[in-house]
């Protein structure tokens, strides 16, 4: 009997926890309590609950470039209180040239509740609160919820929810917390460096660490940063933001640090950086002098580091597209000892050469100021898309759509010879440029060390990566006995070739992604044509090689071929420029007035040219637009030209009168950008992602008399 009533007891403590989840539009938001109920002057854990719309986000305390927080305002009874959230380390959420940080799919937000100690047993407690979020996906919409969580009281602590109890438990301990992390950080050269010691990250993988600092603007949050890794923890090279502009900088930096997908609080102090966050040098037990990576090692040390680097470079995988480039040039000599060892010779300089001038290029970018690294070249929008360009030639090439390298009308052997060792050549440096994302062990204490040291010191360093880099090949290339085990040239080598073109048609889809990310997916459109482009123009050289093979002059379709080739690179990489922050339209800053529905029918009735901004500080699609299209010098032209006026209609908090306006035009949320003529009507309704061109255009368009 007694134990009747214990489990109907549990069983009716377990449906008076439960509370009725709210849909607010695009997420389903309910409280949930890690226990059956509360015991006079306990404190237990709820948690705030979101299930997200795919495609759409919240955010999290420090929402980044743009965005808001979610908040929870509590009804409580008197003498009950509730603490702040226990936040989950978030996501980076990039959006055009910004980045902000959220959540997506399901989000639970742990916070402690505590009832008074002369609450009665027995009774049933009503805990309320209104929810308030912004939801994002190509517009924001405020969205809110009412919410209520019932709880009985109990005489003494109620168990655990059976299913909440333990999904909150394992948010709380997964959640960033303070783990003995060391941390301080230093401004120099309009870089921040931030340095972070400790056993935990002793080993960890730090490929893909990143501090969230709690403060919205402590740094430049779409700017990436730089890792150097130490035996003892890492250094962060970090754009800084508006707080390290202002008159008083700060003498903290708080936030959370995630290595190896676990998050850890932690406040950074102004002062000399850490030994041991980069580097080898053995760490202190307090913070020391600032020392960039590998500040003890000498030349010679620094040289051999960088040896071994080169050597497991190659077993990086953004070297293995490259890989079948080596295979199909060792298997085309199969045998032939003389050709493999001048292969191998070639192959070897391509890679010293690119080496030593990409090193040189890099000393001189840090001489000037920049704070440039290891990779430099592939942070470059361009670069990036003509090198996806050149991959998709290499694997056209490799596919038997067109030939480089050998004459179809059967050429002598001296300059078939020529051809394979350009090609060779050009295969070492490719690989070098190829390989600029990774970083392989002992490269990083090697290349630290080496950017600090006079040019000289630094050039025999990457001299020295290089030939670590090239002598796998090298020394294959020079080994009789594998030499002679490879097949002898013949038909199963066209075969071989085609399938080793795949690895290079991977390697164009990794570099379209990277361009993407670098800029958005407004990329992807012109990548792709381009792409397109250059195939064809391949696809009908190889046409014409084979023509000219049979005996024929097909000047025309060479000629054909070449046009198309040269607008395929113009129009994927060279011009127009990206529309990277750095490369974005002139920027200016626009004279507005705030909105008003009189206002606007003031202007209206002067005969003046209107042009309504529907925005909000949290909006993504709101501010992207307003750095890359509205807030430029062709706009404020525009609008002085045509003697119009900008009113801004900021919802960043709830008004009526502006949430009227956007259902009268069929909007839930914002953006929305009109364009009142000069002879009055309907407005132009622009797209909501805007372009510069686009608003000129519609400003133009409004000026002009009737």
């Amino acid at each position: 009997m007694r134990f009747f009533l214990g489990a109907l007891s549990a069983l009716f403590l377990s449906g008076m926890a439960a509370a009725q989840p709210v849909n607010t539009g695009h997420l389903t938001a309910e409280l949930l309590s890690s226990a059956q109920g509360i015991a006079p002057g306990q404190t237990i854990h709820v948690a705030l609950r979101q299930q997200i719309q795919k495609g759409w986000h919240t955010y999290w305390r420090n929402a980044g470039d743009s965005g808001e927080a979610t908040k929870l305002a509590w009804t409580l009874p008197p003498g009950w209180s509730a603490s702040d959230f226990t936040w989950p380390a978030p996501h980076r959420l990039p959006v055009g040239p910004l980045v902000n940080y959220g959540f997506e799919g399901e989000v639970i937000l742990p916070l402690q509740v505590t009832a008074p100690a002369g609450v009665t047993p027995g009774s049933t407690v009503t805990l309320k609160g209104k929810a308030d979020f912004l939801v994002c996906a190509d517009i924001c919409i405020p969205e809110s919820a009412n919410l209520e969580l019932k709880l009985p009281v109990t005489d003494g602590p109620a168990p655990a929810d059976p299913t909440w109890g333990p999904r909150i438990a394992r948010v709380l301990a997964d959640a960033p917390k303070p783990a003995g992390l060391t941390a301080a950080f230093q401004t120099a050269g309009g870089a921040l460096k931030l340095a972070v010691t400790g056993p935990p990250l002793k080993g960890a993988d730090m490929a893909g660490a990143y501090f969230f600092p709690y403060s919205g603007t402590a740094i430049d949050h779409a700017k990436p940063q730089a890792i150097e890794r130490g035996p003892e923890g890492l250094t962060l090279a970090i754009a800084p933001g508006y707080d390290f502009r202002s008159a008083t900088p700060p003498k903290e930096l708080a936030g959370v640090l995630v290595v190896g997908g676990k998050g850890y609080e932690l406040t950074a102090a102004a002062g000399p950086l850490l030994t041991g966050a980069a580097g080898l040098g053995p760490p202190p037990a307090r913070a020391g002098p600032a020392l960039g990576a590998g500040a003890n090692l000498g030349l010679l040390a620094a040289a051999g580091f960088a040896v071994l680097g080169g050597l497991i470079l190659n077993l990086m995988p953004c070297v293995f597209p490259i890989l079948a480039m080596k295979a199909a040039s060792l298997a085309g000599h199969g045998g032939a000892h003389g050709d493999a060892r001048r292969q191998g010779l070639a192959f070897g300089a391509g890679v010293l050469v690119t080496f030593l001038v990409l090193a040189g290029v890099l000393i001189a970018l840090r001489a000037a100021g920049s704070a440039a690294g290891w990779g430099f070249q592939l942070q470059d929008p361009p670069i990036v898309a003509a090198l996806a360009l050149l991959m998709l030639l290499v694997a056209l090439n490799l596919s038997g759509v067109f030939e480089v390298g050998t004459s179809l009308q059967g050429a002598g052997s001296g300059l078939a010879a020529r051809g394979g060792l350009a090609g060779s050549f050009f295969t070492g440096a490719l690989a070098v440029v190829v390989a600029a994302p990774c970083t392989a062990p002992f490269m990083g204490p090697a290349l630290g060390w080496a950017l600090t040291q006079p040019p000289a010191a630094a050039l025999v360093v990457f001299a020295a990566l290089g030939l670590g880099f090239a002598a796998p090949f090298v020394a294959v290339a020079f080994a009789p006995g594998f030499v002679n085990r490879l097949p002898r040239p013949g038909p199963w080598m066209d075969g071989f070739k085609k399938l080793l073109a795949f690895p290079m048609y991977g390697a164009v889809a990794w570099l379209v992604w990277v361009l993407t990310v670098q800029i958005g997916s407004d990329a992807v459109p012109r990548i792709l044509g381009a792409g397109v482009v250059l195939a064809l123009a391949a696809w009908l050289f190889g046409i014409a090689q084979r023509r000219n093979a049979a005996g024929g002059k097909p000047v025309a379709l060479t000629a054909t071929a070449t046009a198309l080739a040269v607008a395929a690179v113009l129009g994927g990489a060279v011009w127009p420029a990206y529309a990277t922050p750095e490369a974005a339209p002139q920027a200016a800053e626009l004279d507005d007035e705030v909105y008003a529905p009189e206002r606007l029918a003031a202007l209206q009735a002067e005969g003046r040219p209107v042009l309504v901004n529907y925005t909000a500080a949290w909006c993504v699609s709101c501010q992207v637009n307003d750095r890359v299209a509205l807030s430029t010098k062709d706009v404020s032209e525009a609008l002085k030209r045509n003697n119009a006026v900008y009113l801004k209609a900021d919802w960043t908090k709830r008004d009526a009168a502006i949430a009227a306006e956007l259902a009268r035009f069929g909007r839930a949320g914002v953006p929305l950008y009109l364009v009142y003529g000069a002879n009055g009507g309907e407005p132009a309704i622009l797209p909501s992602i805007l372009t510069a061109g686009a608003v000129v255009k519609a400003l133009d368009a409004a000026g002009r008399p009737g």
